[in-house]
């Protein structure tokens, strides 16, 4: 069902609080983004009917050695003089994921009272799926479009199946390594256990992780691949697709990367920039609350899997067994 549209600026600023998914366009900074969406909402808000100004009391001189008293507009107060209500130090934005500039998709960001979720959101860390394509037979100095030529190198050789095998044989190298980082042996019951208690995550969450990595097109010497990981980054991504090229004993340097996932929240209900404004972003807010109510794990996950040292041990290390302690270095 359709909200209604706000026209008074206060009853809008009131439900201004809470987490949206934007569609983030590649050469474009989560920065830039953060600018362009605060200067929307106050550009609508103060379009929109704002608070009269405040009222002052004025005593003046009457008649009959009287005073009269009477109500004036705050002229200290008046939007000519004060400038126009909200202002852009009013909007607080805070992103669940820094994307790099060249990565576009899915972004999570919260705002005002919904900073504290999008931290939420950051602190789980939710699995999030990208589609990457690759180029193949060139390599750059930075791994990405745009970059100097190092080198280049034939692609006649490569073929679909062969991606895919080495794509498995990564996916797998990855798995293992998750076990790895947690002291279990990838054959064990321990390791069965702990796997269908949920999405394993490192410790550490400068380490990239990823879970899933597939070929999803192939046209040579364009190659997409679509990867499910935590922890990545851009760089991260672009160092993939070199290394990929090397392993198929070619090169290649990475195109675009669009994250079509983040969690919960899908490419399909992301705000394009056209839709950056007052009333979409709130009709976003909307779906996200009834979002999170169907997923509460998306604020507070329920697995034993992700609590935190303190929280679980209340911060005495010291009392952890050499088997837990080896457990505790995944969350």
């Amino acid at each position: 069902m359709a909200l209604a549209k706000v026209v008074y600026a206060p009853v809008a600023w009131r439900y201004l609080n809470g987490v949206i998914n934007v569609y983030k366009p590649a050469r474009l900074t989560v920065q830039q983004v953060r600018h362009t969406i605060i200067g929307n909402l106050c550009r609508d808000l103060n379009q929109m009917k704002v608070r009269p100004p405040l009222q002052r009391i004025a005593i003046e001189s009457g008649t009959n050695s009287k005073y009269l008293v009477r109500r004036t507009e705050d002229l200290s107060d008046n939007v000519l003089v004060a400038g126009p209500r909200y202002q852009t130090e009013d909007v607080k934005v805070r992103m669940s994921a820094n994307h790099g500039r060249l990565t576009s998709g899915v972004l999570v960001l919260g705002i005002n009272k919904g900073i504290s979720m999008a931290y939420q959101i950051q602190q789980n860390r939710p699995l999030r799926v990208y589609r990457i394509t690759g180029f193949l037979g060139k390599a750059t100095e930075s791994h990405f479009e745009g970059s100097r030529v190092t080198a280049k190198a034939t692609v006649n050789h490569i073929g679909s199946d062969k991606i895919g095998r080495l794509l498995a044989s990564m996916q797998a190298s990855h798995q293992k390594k998750m076990f790895e980082l947690c002291g279990i042996d990838i054959q064990s019951q321990a390791a069965y256990d702990m796997a269908v208690k949920g999405t394993i995550r490192p410790a550490d969450n400068s380490q990239p992780m990823i879970y899933g990595i597939k070929l999803v097109e192939f046209r040579r010497p364009f190659f997409t691949i679509e990867i499910h990981a935590i922890d990545e980054t851009e760089a991260y991504m672009g160092t993939l697709i070199h290394e990929i090229g090397l392993s198929l004993k070619s090169v290649a340097y990475c195109v675009s990367i669009r994250c079509i996932r983040h969690g919960h929240f899908e490419l399909e209900y992301s705000l394009l920039r056209n839709d950056w404004n007052l009333q979409s972003i709130l009709s976003s807010m909307a779906y996200t609350n009834q979002l999170i109510r169907q997923h509460p794990e998306i604020l507070k996950q329920s697995s034993s899997n992700l609590n935190y040292l303190d929280r679980e041990y209340g911060g005495d290390s010291e009392t952890i067994s050499e088997n837990e302690h080896s457990d505790l270095k995944c969350k």
